[in-house]
């Protein structure tokens, strides 16, 4: 079971959200753990953030069971941080950035890197939401319900 947010007041799923992995840091952190990075000096050189920050991330990301730390899979002395469950859940999230990203910061031929699928070679199909019948979902086609 995930730990809850400390603010159970917050109704809005997002907003919770962001109140776990809403800072770049955090968000970066998770990117590169995706990327291959477990350990605090491949985390910080990967990164360049400060060593109080990149501790202080690491340190809530475990608590709010995004991370969790095991020793070195080398046997040495040092641990790792290594993605649960929990934090596999927001490959989606990092590829919906990226792919926003891709479309929409970068000028057309301007060089960026590029997520592929191992299996084919290609770049990751892009994503959207979709209906129950698989048609694409767009904003006006939905809305939010608070439920009580």
């Amino acid at each position: 079971m995930s730990p809850r947010p400390k603010d159970t007041a917050v109704p809005c799923p997002v907003a919770r959200a962001v109140d776990v992995i809403g800072d770049r840091w955090s968000l970066l952190i998770v990117r590169d753990a995706f990327d291959g990075s477990r350990r605090f000096g491949d985390f910080q050189r990967g990164l360049g953030v400060a060593r109080n920050i990149l501790s202080d991330r690491l340190r809530r990301l475990v608590e709010a069971g995004i991370l969790t730390t095991q020793d070195a899979s080398d046997g040495s002395a040092y641990r790792e941080y290594v993605l649960t469950p929990q934090g596999e859940r927001l490959f989606p999230v990092v590829v919906a950035l990226r792919q926003w990203a891709e479309q929409t910061l970068f000028a057309p031929g301007e060089p960026h890197s590029v997520l592929l699928d191992k299996r084919s070679g290609r770049p990751v199909a892009p994503m959207q939401p979709q209906a129950e019948d698989g048609s694409p979902l767009l904003p006006a086609a939905t809305e939010v319900r608070k439920v009580r």
